[in-house]
């Protein structure tokens, strides 16, 4: 079983910092060292120059000012430069003499092959390093070379106490870091906290004072957003109100028909007459609150409806509205349902599917006069259904509350056919509207088209 650490908002800022922290620490260690003995070196060859070109003052005026005719020794020589003329004949001739073999053979060597007027050089020697440069010069002792020198004892001391100094710095700022680091921590939990509060309120359903959060731009968006939820709950719990209030009423009814007719016939009073006809009335009303409380269990079925419970297929549009036809044109035989777009395919679930176009056409019956058509084409894309009655026109303003939970028409019966189409066509990812038209009102459902893989060779669209 894999372990996993549980860090609080301060510990993991805290984290954060430190590893920031030593992030850096690591780079400096690794850079900051090249980078200043780099400077440090170009510095020291800057300070070799300048002394050489002060003291050689172009050809006839050469001299070394007080310079002594001792080597400059690199372990107490600090920021001292050497100054040496060489003549023709590779000999050392004034200045600060060299008698170590070791390093003026490499001198001469490259004093032989340099080719430039002034070249910069650097030598190894007893674990310290000689910055040397070698300038061809023409002077009154004749020509030859001028050689500048200085050993790297400076510029280690130099480095050394860059490098302690930027170590107290990092400690210094490394403990400044952690107080900011604390203070960041309660600074950003500060308003998480508050929301936390709310948070709670809300799941003890107190929902109603408002939340909004002043200050911080990120803050103001997720205090924005957190009010939006809030606004989205107090609906869903006036919905929910709403409906069950609607639900009581809906069963309330026929449950109460049944009740007294039930009374009635056991007080051996028969009000149809006989026992009978008293008891068909218990029963048709018995029947009516089936009917309801089956379209209430499917309407609420769907806010839980997803992609996973959908049993996608291709429906052939002919096959699902000849079926249709069949299973309800006995409610109103005077009523010619015509079908057209048979060869059509859709793409869904074909008992949902089946559900939303039985509700439309057995809706469309109720209010058609002679006719009603079921169509089916493709359109950009998407599958077009149209049901459509040569019935009376609907109000605008009724257009979209009719498709809202217990919204009747004039002849509607549970106020729910038209709620489950929406939400249905809607977990297709299709929409629904109704339109008046010329020779009556329709009922427009789009879907998406089938996906090209899923259709038979011949019926895909060459593009």
């Amino acid at each position: 079983m894999m372990f996993r650490f549980r860090w609080t908002l301060t510990k993991r800022i805290w984290l954060s910092f430190a590893l920031l922290i030593f992030l850096i620490g690591v780079i400096m260690s690794l850079v900051y060292p090249f980078m200043i003995k780099n400077a440090l070196r170009e510095d020291s060859y800057d300070t070799i120059e300048y002394v050489q070109s002060t003291l050689y003052q172009g050809k006839g005026n050469y001299g070394f000012g007080d310079s002594s005719m001792t080597e400059v020794n690199h372990q107490v020589a600090a920021k001292a430069v050497g100054n040496l003329f060489v003549d023709s004949n590779y000999h050392q001739a004034e200045g600060n003499l060299i008698k170590q073999a070791a390093i003026y053979k490499p001198m001469v060597h490259n004093m032989a092959s340099q080719k430039a007027a002034s070249k910069r050089y650097e030598l190894e020697y007893q674990g310290a390093t000689l910055y040397y440069v070698i300038s061809k010069v023409y002077t009154n002792l004749g020509s030859g070379y001028f050689v500048s020198y200085m050993w790297d004892t400076y510029p280690n001391e130099l480095m050394n106490k860059l490098w302690t100094r930027m170590i107290y710095i990092f400690i210094m700022v490394g403990i400044l870091s952690l107080f900011i680091a604390f203070w960041l921590a309660r600074y950003l939990k500060r308003p998480l906290d508050i929301l936390g509060r709310r948070f709670e309120e809300i799941s003890r359903l107190n929902w109603e004072k408002p939340f909004e959060w002043k200050g911080d731009e990120e803050f103001e968006r997720l205090s924005s957003q957190f009010e939006k939820m809030r606004l989205n709950l107090i609906k869903y719990d006036h919905a929910q109100k709403v409906f069950l209030q609607q639900a009581s009423h809906e069963l309330k009814t026929p449950i109460m028909v049944v009740h007294s007719y039930a009374q009635s016939v056991k007080d051996h009073i028969y009000p149809k007459g006989d026992l009978d006809n008293s008891i068909d009335v218990i029963i048709h009303e018995a029947e009516q609150m089936e009917k309801r409380v089956k379209k209430l269990l499917y309407f609420t079925r769907y806010d839980s409806l997803n992609d996973q419970k959908l049993k996608y297929q291709l429906i052939r549009f002919g096959d699902l509205a000849r079926l249709i036809r069949e299973r309800l044109i006995a409610q109103r035989q005077d009523i010619a349902i015509h079908i057209e777009g048979e060869e059509t395919i859709l793409w869904g679930d074909r008992e949902q599917l089946q559900t939303v176009f039985e509700n439309l056409v057995e809706n469309g019956l109720r209010y058609a006069q002679s006719k009603l058509w079921m169509f089916a084409e493709q359109k950009a894309r998407k599958s077009v259904i149209t049901i459509t009655n040569d019935g009376n026109p609907i109000p605008e303003e009724e257009k979209e509350a009719m498709f809202e939970p217990f919204e009747k028409g004039t002849k509607g019966q549970f106020g729910l056919g038209l709620a489950i189409v929406r939400r249905i066509v809607r977990a297709h990812r299709g929409e629904i509207k109704a339109e008046n038209r010329q020779n009556g009102v329709a009922f427009v459902v789009s879907l998406p088209s089938p996906p090209e893989e899923k259709l038979p060779s011949e019926l895909v669209i060459k593009k």
